[in-house]
């Protein structure tokens, strides 16, 4: 466990506080663990999730768009700030299926490619940041699934490889995961009362 991993686990702990409360500060450290995990992760061999976390990062500048409503104006909070919704059954058709195949295509290619040390963890972990991420930048609540079931292989994931502040940073956004469903859920019911 190094400096640099323990500076990133303490962004990772502001972040997961902010995307709970949903508050404004939450994209710019998004971009801040983004960046700090795509060098831990490329050092530690977990190389998908590596190119997840340069994904993340330019998601978080496009989620900060939509979130401010400078992309898709929708329905706004006091803030000024797109509302917490539900994820409009229509595209669940499409991301179930995107998901499974995406999983599977990633977990084949590190495979194939040899270069992850665990490629089905690696492959699945990734394909659900992936749509979780997309599902976090449109403000949908049900995309705290998706990171229920990233946060146990990701704690897997970094206990193999010696990151143990990961794991435990890891086993807290497990336990936000849970009070995130409960307290996004509460709101987007509210909001489309």
């Amino acid at each position: 466990m190094d400096v640099f991993e323990i500076i990133g686990a303490t962004i990772g702990l502001a972040y997961i506080v902010s995307e709970y409360r949903a508050d404004h500060w939450f994209w710019p450290l998004s971009l801040l663990m983004s960046a700090f995990y795509a060098v831990i992760d490329f050092t530690s061999g977990i190389y998908a999730n590596g190119a997840i976390c340069v994904y993340n990062f330019v998601m978080s500048v496009y989620g900060l768009l939509v979130w401010r409503g400078v992309i898709q104006k929708r329905s706004e909070d006091k803030n000024g700030e797109r509302r917490i919704s539900s994820c409009p059954k229509a595209y669940w058709w499409q991301i179930i299926p995107a998901t499974i195949v995406l999983s599977a295509v990633l977990t084949w290619l590190l495979g194939f490619l040899h270069e992850s040390q665990y490629p089905l963890l690696d492959g699945i972990s990734s394909a659900l940041t992936i749509v979780g991420m997309l599902m976090l930048a449109h403000k949908w609540w049900q995309q705290w699934f998706c990171w229920m079931i990233v946060e146990p292989m990701m704690m897997n994931l970094f206990w193999l490889t010696g990151n143990y502040a990961s794991v435990a940073l890891y086993a807290v956004f497990e336990v936000f995961c849970i009070l995130g469903i409960l307290r996004w859920r509460k709101e987007a019911k509210e909001t489309a009362n």
